[in-house]
């Protein structure tokens, strides 16, 4: 007769010892429940089972067995098919997601994971050798306390727009890991920069502080004026007037929530676009409105505290977010009443809202959408754009303002005298 050859682990094997000294009532019940760390009823059914089957009993019935949870071969060659074609380049937690949401096929992100390493279609990775032990920073208490911001650059659209590449402005709040707002720009310079704040603040209100990197547009890096605090680049001075800290990483990893978004937008939004097909900068746009919501229920976390910290803006606010939201520059107001800006000449108009003196200093600004208005005493000026730089003329007119001066001073005047008394003087030096 031939004898069954049973397989069993150390841990089986030190478990049956018990059992067999119970079955000789050497110890009761409750003492081996102790020692296997069990409780008296499992060990009765143990010994049970032991009675019934000897050592057979130790192992678990389902040993040797396939899973009722299994993978049919045809589904498994229907996972591979779909996923060669549509998700070859997918990570196995996003693919078995598409999976489920696309094609009804629930399949484990684990047990696809061993399934594309053996097909080829993923790589483990390998573990970190750098034993260096870094702390996360505390996420802050509550909603709206911190945003993280930055701009990515990345073909976001992999060419299909005929650009290499694309800068993804992100905001992330600190306290809930929730995406506050995505939009695709040409760069990270001054206006894509505020019109992103611009469409932040109508939607969210103002957050307590931004934490941002050390780009130019948000900071002086000049080392002559980088530690001047009077010295703040366009971005500082209307988050200053709005009321808004800025916070400035000395490196990436210390704003580590807001680079790890990017890594991960970098993998998911990329695919995602893909799959619907976007191929323009505008419909990019249009599809984030959808994606964050999207993301933010997969994996945004809840904050310490209830409460959102965001301020709404005032009625002052709203209405002036435009002239808060643009790039300022002084000019001077030349001789005969033209400015210069940009190697552009502009000509200020013969009718003023207000009194406009020449060496006047007016404010120039540049309008998210690509209006130039010209402004002194809070006061907007009439001004058309000059095709060319202006011939030089002795201008007869000595200031703009409402109405054109009707009055013209004589010459013995008392406010000519004194350009009279020194013209003669330079005359009769030159006599001399």
């Amino acid at each position: 007769m031939e004898q069954e050859l049973i397989t069993m682990t150390q841990k089986e094997l030190a478990r049956y010892e018990v059992i067999k000294r119970l079955i000789k009532k050497e110890i009761n019940g409750t003492e081996a429940a102790k020692q296997l760390d069990l409780s008296v009823r499992q060990i009765k059914n143990i010994k049970a089972k032991v009675k019934r089957h000897g050592a057979k009993g130790i192992v678990h019935s389902n040993r040797g067995k396939p899973s009722n949870r299994a993978i049919s071969k045809e589904t498994t060659e229907k996972i591979k098919r779909i996923i060669k074609e549509k998700y070859y380049d997918f990570g196995p937690t996003f693919a078995s997601e598409k999976l489920e949401e696309n094609h009804q096929i629930k399949v484990g992100k684990e047990k696809l994971r061993q399934l594309m390493t053996d097909w080829g279609l993923w790589k483990p990775k390998p573990r970190k050798k750098n034993k260096e032990y870094r702390a996360w920073r505390l996420r802050k208490e509550q909603s709206g306390e911190m945003i993280q911001f930055d701009g990515c650059y990345y073909p976001w659209l992999e060419g299909r727009d005929g650009r290499n590449e694309l800068c993804l402005l992100s905001s992330i709040d600190d306290a809930t890991g929730k995406i506050t707002h995505l939009r695709f720009v040409q760069d990270e310079a001054v206006i894509p920069v505020f019109a992103f704040w611009k469409q932040y603040l109508e939607k969210q209100g103002k957050p307590m502080s931004i934490y941002l990197d050390k780009f130019s547009t948000y900071k002086v890096n000049t080392k002559t004026l980088a530690d001047d605090p009077n010295i703040l680049t366009q971005f500082e001075k209307v988050m200053e007037e709005m009321g808004i800290r800025i916070i400035h990483a000395h490196s990436p990893q210390a704003k580590g929530r807001i680079e790890r978004l990017n890594i991960t937008l970098q993998d998911r939004l990329v695919k995602e676009m893909r799959l619907a097909n976007i191929s323009t900068l505008e419909q990019a746009n249009r599809f984030v409105e959808k994606f964050i919501p999207q993301f933010n229920a997969r994996f945004s976390v809840v904050a310490q505290k209830k409460g959102n910290l965001h301020q709404p803006l005032t009625q002052f606010v709203k209405e002036n977010l435009d002239k808060i939201f643009s790039v300022k520059n002084t000019r001077i107001v030349n001789n005969d009443f033209t400015v210069k800006f940009k190697d552009q000449w502009f000509q200020l108009g013969p009718s003023q809202p207000c009194l406009i003196l020449r060496k006047d200093k007016v404010q120039i600004e540049e309008r998210i959408d690509g209006r130039l208005l010209i402004s002194l005493r809070d006061k907007y000026l009439d001004y058309e754009v000059l095709p060319e730089r202006p011939r030089k003329i002795k201008m007869e007119v000595v200031a703009l303002a409402k109405t054109k001066p009707l009055w013209r001073p004589p010459a013995d005047h008392p406010w000519r005298r004194s350009f009279l008394r020194a013209k003669i003087k330079v005359e009769e030096g030159v006599k001399e």
